[in-house]
């Protein structure tokens, strides 16, 4: 069968739209993506949403901004200001890793403290492996050995992490069962969601473990990929128009905007891939036959000159159409569009209610970073990721002021 490239901005959204074309990107990454919500269609699809949509709301990430994410991005930023360098990969990751842990249901240690470094790492450790096996379909390295090294990963994680996440939700649960706690009581995570419908989702041990990893990789992975290119996206603004990267600077909302250029330039997943389950045609002209393999550049659609004016520049003012949101593609679109979409990006301040604006995580993170006076390290220019077809750092050193 052949297959079909839509690289056109309406033709991307109308094909996510259609519910004959199934996910078709991560067959590759089986042994950390079988089975997760992002490869599910149809029914199975619309339980597995409906059950984990109801933990992601804008009430909760308003919540988490306003109380404790602030105070997470500040306090991962402090002891690399304080040792005046950083490399964005770690920082982003670091970051992002306590909010997704907590997301998927990942419980530390209460023997740790406060500290909880040791296990921060691990998680680290854990989520680019699983990132790993997730864009397997990219890899440059033997498919194999990554498999190989993916599974035996999940493994030491659920050991480690998993199986007493699980202890702890099932006995919260019988005590919730026996009325000796209330609702208010339960962890709010992915996890605990699960536990509760299993019977429900026809979730196994094994299902579970990969949809908590799948989290785990899919909001640290992305988030932090989104914040080196954000960075990066501003120093070079900056250095052509200083003046407005100044201003950008010390107006959240046009930080929010710089955000959301960089994720229209620096989508996550450069494509996407469907697989027709039935004939269709869309109504710019494209025959798709059952059977095709259905290839989504997101990457060409979010330059299309027909939606974007001067496609390829960088420009946080951009004017877009009011029918298209100011990052395109990069959060995907349709059923699979992503489920923490409003966590990573936040909800800019026009198309909510006067003081309900969510800045979102990697905005936080910029402006993080820019407060503290970051740039780019002129001893150690940022590298680009040799192991991988994406458009990927492997390092990005930055320097702080003594």
């Amino acid at each position: 069968m052949p297959t079909i490239t839509l690289d056109r901005y309406a033709d991307v959204r109308e094909a996510y739209r259609q519910h004959d074309l199934e996910q078709a990107l991560y067959d590759a990454g089986g042994v950390v993506m079988a089975d997760c919500l992002l490869v599910l269609h149809g029914a199975a699809h619309r339980t597995r949403r409906r059950v984990e949509n109801r933990l992601f709301r804008r009430g909760t990430f308003r919540h988490w901004e306003h109380t404790f994410l602030r105070d997470v991005v500040t306090d991962t930023l402090a002891p690399f200001v304080a040792a005046g360098r950083a490399d964005l990969l770690e920082l982003g990751y670091r970051t992002v890793m306590n909010l997704t842990a907590m997301v998927a249901g990942v419980d530390r240690s209460t023997t740790a403290g406060d500290d909880h470094t040791a296990e921060t790492d691990a998680l680290y450790r854990f989520a680019k492996k699983f990132s790993e096996g997730a864009t397997l379909v990219h890899t440059t390295r033997d498919p194999d050995e990554v498999r190989a090294e993916v599974a035996d990963a999940l493994q030491e994680f659920d050991r480690i992490f998993l199986t007493p996440s699980i202890a702890r939700r099932e006995a919260l649960l019988a005590q919730l069962a026996a009325g000796e706690i209330t609702e208010d009581d339960l962890p709010r995570d992915v996890l605990t969601a699960l536990l509760r419908n299993t019977e429900e989702l026809g979730l196994d041990r094994d299902m579970l473990r990969r949809e908590v990893a799948f989290y785990l990789q899919a909001g640290s992975h992305s988030t932090a990929d989104a914040f080196s290119h954000a960075v990066d996206d501003w120093f070079a603004w900056s250095a052509r128009d200083p003046e407005a990267a100044e201003e950008a600077r010390h107006d959240p909302a046009l930080l929010q905007a710089c955000v959301y250029e960089t994720l229209r330039l620096h989508p996550a997943s450069p494509v996407a891939r469907r697989r027709a389950l039935a004939p269709i045609a869309l109504r710019g002209g494209t025959e798709i036959p059952e059977g095709a393999e259905v290839v989504l550049d997101i990457a060409a659609a979010n330059r299309d000159p027909a939606i974007f004016d001067r496609p390829a520049e960088y420009d946080p003012a951009r004017d877009v159409p009011a029918d298209v949101p100011r990052w395109g593609h990069a959060f995907g679109g349709g059923m699979h569009a992503c489920i923490g979409t409003e966590l990573a990006g936040g909800v800019p301040a026009a198309s909510d209610r006067e003081g309900a604006q969510v800045l979102g995580t990697v905005t936080l993170m910029l402006d993080a970073l820019l407060a503290a006076g970051a740039r780019p390290d002129p001893a150690a220019p940022p590298v680009r990721d040799p192991h991988s077809a994406r458009d990927h750092f492997a390092s990005y050193p930055v320097v702080f002021p003594q």
